[in-house]
């Protein structure tokens, strides 16, 4: 019989996604389980298994289409299954196995969702703006208005008494949201003008990866008022440690390099620093610090900029870190890395000296507090017991949401974390 697979709910809160490219053609015999399409959303590339044996029969989409959860995008036929077809949709939604995006380098914002990565749920209590409601004092005539002028009651701030909503906010509220869109629509106008419509230009369409990283990049930066805090810190005995203890790893498969260090380090200030650790619960007005420690690597890939995260880094050793990097890693170039593995960061570093940078302002991987920018490190003099020395130095950019984090604090941040990298001892025992 003619059965109508439609795009599965993976989860995740995925809704849609694009067309990358057909793994069969129409008069095709597939079997059950192979893959038959590969996706494109705004958190991953997946593969779509076929949920039944048969021949393909219609493809209801081209490759670059977007096609919604629910659609039905190919027809097979089943011959000799007996099953309605709503029923074996009912069956199939959520179903589909999902095979992940890549992630292995470096640099700039991180990102890996168009939505917000949430807090670990692993034992502790979180806060997700669906669970969060607020109490909103207001007439049934002024909710009643509210609906019909297409204006959200509980982001207008009441004037009444004990803050309710009356008439003439809404009518206020409504008339700033004409204002704003004006705005934005005179900019956009102005902008395109801008733009040079002659010469030799090449225009590029973004993936929807790239366009998520752009809406998460700028809903971080006009979200949290960002400050960096910036310093040196010399790690001669840490390249000495290093470069003692690398070659004997070798055999086990394992490439330690300074990362693992910098976040073990890293652990251990959050620990007396948990500000760094936290999230700000903007309609609340409370921070939420976290007591478990999931760090989040910038990777740079080919499809874009993506967050593998280290879960419970405060619980592994140096060693168990850098065998972990090294596998994310790969995973990730096979596109084998699985969706929980790139959500849940607390705290973020990145990593743009691998590629030969210095200094850089990182911007904060959102909803998190602060994220560490790691430069290259250098042979440089530097003053030391009142001689000059050369000296391998590391350069570091913290930056952080300074609505809940003070300057005097991000120093303190640093001058401990530079204490700790400089005597790799005294970071292995006080880990």
């Amino acid at each position: 019989m003619k059965f109508e697979f439609r795009f599965p709910d993976i989860g995740e809160g995925i809704h849609e996604g694009s067309i990358m490219k057909w793994l069969v053609e129409e008069g095709d015999n597939i079997e059950e389980g192979e893959s038959i399409v590969e996706i494109e959303t705004d958190k991953v590339t997946t593969e779509i298994p076929s949920p039944r044996t048969g021949k393909v029969l219609e493809l209801k989409f081209e490759e670059g289409d977007t096609v919604n959860v629910g659609d039905v995008f190919i027809i097979i036929d089943t011959i000799g299954d007996s099953l309605e077809e709503d029923t074996i949709n009912e069956e199939l939604e959520g179903k589909a196995e999902v095979i992940e995006e890549e992630t292995a380098g470096v640099v700039g914002e991180v990102i890996a969702s168009s939505e917000e990565i949430p807090a670990s749920t692993e034992g502790q209590i979180t806060v997700s703006e669906k669970s969060i409601k607020k109490k909103v004092l207001a007439t049934p005539v002024a909710r009643q208005m509210a609906k019909d002028l297409g204006v959200d009651i509980t982001k207008v701030k009441g004037t009444g008494p004990n803050g309710r909503v009356m008439k003439e906010d809404i009518r206020k509220a409504k008339e700033e949201m004409a204002k704003v869109s004006v705005e934005t629509k005179e900019l956009s106008i102005e902008t395109k003008k801008e733009i040079p419509m002659e010469g030799n230009i090449e225009r590029i369409p973004l993936t929807r990866i790239r366009k998520t990283i752009a809406e998460q990049m700028s809903k971080s930066r006009f979200t949290i008022p960002h400050t960096t805090a910036m310093d040196e810190i010399d790690i001669s005995q840490l390249v000495e440690f290093r470069n003692k203890h690398k070659e004997k790893l070798l055999d086990e498969d394992i490439k330690l390099t300074y990362l693992p260090f910098i976040i073990k380090a890293v652990v251990k200030v959050l620990k007396e620093y948990p500000e760094f650790n936290s999230s700000f619960d903007e309609e609340n007005q409370e921070l939420i610090l976290k007591y478990f420690y999931h760090i989040g690597v910038a990777t740079d890939t080919d499809r874009g900029l993506m967050v593998p995260v280290i879960r419970d880094a405060d619980r592994k050793s140096v060693v168990d870190i850098a065998r972990e990097i090294e596998d994310l890693s790969t995973r990730a170039k096979d596109n084998e890395i699985q969706i929980h593995e790139l959500k849940g960061s607390t705290f973020s570093v990145t990593n743009y000296g691998s590629i030969g940078g210095l200094y850089g302002i990182p911007i904060i991987n959102y909803p998190d507090s602060a994220i560490l920018g790691i430069g290259r490190i250098v042979k440089k003099p530097i003053v030391k017991d009142d001689e000059i020395v050369i000296a391998h130095v590391l350069p570091l950019s913290l930056s952080y949401d300074h609505r809940i984090i003070d300057g005097a604090s991000g120093a303190r941040f640093l001058n401990l974390l530079s204490q700790l990298l400089s005597d790799p001892e005294i970071l292995l025992l006080k880990s």
